[in-house]
């Protein structure tokens, strides 16, 4: 998928870079796959601001998408290549053999007409989802259980794959995209190969504007604050006042340890961080 600059006529556009949707097979959304999303602007159910610097943004649809993978057996042809505002992949529309149609996230190398399959009978190519179990180790799989039958909840975003690196009784190791080996059942599916996509990361903002449309605010620095609203504002100049870098509320932000150890910590082989192991 290559990517699209522009000239330089403004400045904003002489750093842009969009998606020139080359991949794209079809524009409009499968009706019955599609839900309504009410936006909430960071915001929980009194109103109050819960996440801050979110907001506006252009109307969209939500694309169901399958994650569970749960049709097994059925054989299924990929019949149109689709835009998910959603997310940074791409998505694949599937119609079975039965007629029923469904979206899942698209892998790297499937293209409209090509044949998948999920279930225990499915063979290893890209695409399809088994069981940790009957998948071969060193394989590279995204859309990865945590919970059996609860669906992919892991490595989903475009170009991102994990990779089986060995299966040791009811668990099996599997290096993250961040470099974390952890267990997962080995009953837990997956689906072979990489996300498609793989320019994702290569596009380029470039403006302030475009930030909005997709639904974030400016962020605004702690320095350029008023002491009353955050621990690094106010003074004379550009200064923090000699405090550490603090969250607005009054929290340490750099090295201070906020996440408590859970009960399943054990599944965490290696971390990503080498300095915790």
């Amino acid at each position: 998928m290559p990517i699209k600059t522009f000239k330089p006529y403004t400045q904003s556009r002489r750093q842009m870079s969009v998606s020139d949707f080359s991949d794209i097979t079809k524009t409009n959304p499968e009706k019955a796959l599609i839900k309504i999303v009410k936006k909430k602007g960071g915001r929980n159910n009194t109103g109050q601001v819960m996440v801050r610097f979110r907001g506006g943004g252009h109307k969209r649809f939500y694309r169901i998408i399958d994650f569970k993978r749960d049709k097994f057996n059925i054989p299924a042809k990929v019949i149109a290549i689709e835009y998910d505002p959603n997310r940074s992949s791409r998505i694949a529309l599937l119609q079975y053999q039965d007629g029923e149609k469904r979206y899942i996230i698209q892998p790297l190398g499937v293209n409209v007409g090509d044949s998948l399959m999920s279930g225990p009978d499915a063979e290893i190519k890209s695409g399809n989802s088994l069981q940790l179990t009957n998948i071969p180790v060193g394989t590279f799989i995204h859309n990865l259980e945590l919970v059996p039958g609860k669906g992919g909840q892991l490595v989903r975003s475009a170009g991102v794959a994990a990779q089986l690196l060995a299966k040791e009784g009811d668990y099996a190791h599997v290096r993250m995209p961040s470099g974390e080996i952890r267990l997962v059942r080995v009953n837990c599916y997956a689906t072979i190969g990489q996300v498609g996509n793989l320019d994702h990361e290569n596009i380029t903002v470039g403006s302030a504007g475009r930030n909005r449309h997709m639904g974030k605010k400016s962020h605004v620095r702690g320095t350029a604050m008023n002491s009353v609203d955050h621990p690094h504002g106010g003074g004379r100049g550009r200064s923090k006042g000699n405090n550490q870098p603090r969250s607005p509320w009054n929290q340490p932000a750099k090295g201070f340890k906020t996440r408590p150890r859970k009960v399943w910590d054990w599944v965490i082989v290696s971390h990503r961080n080498k300095a915790e192991n």
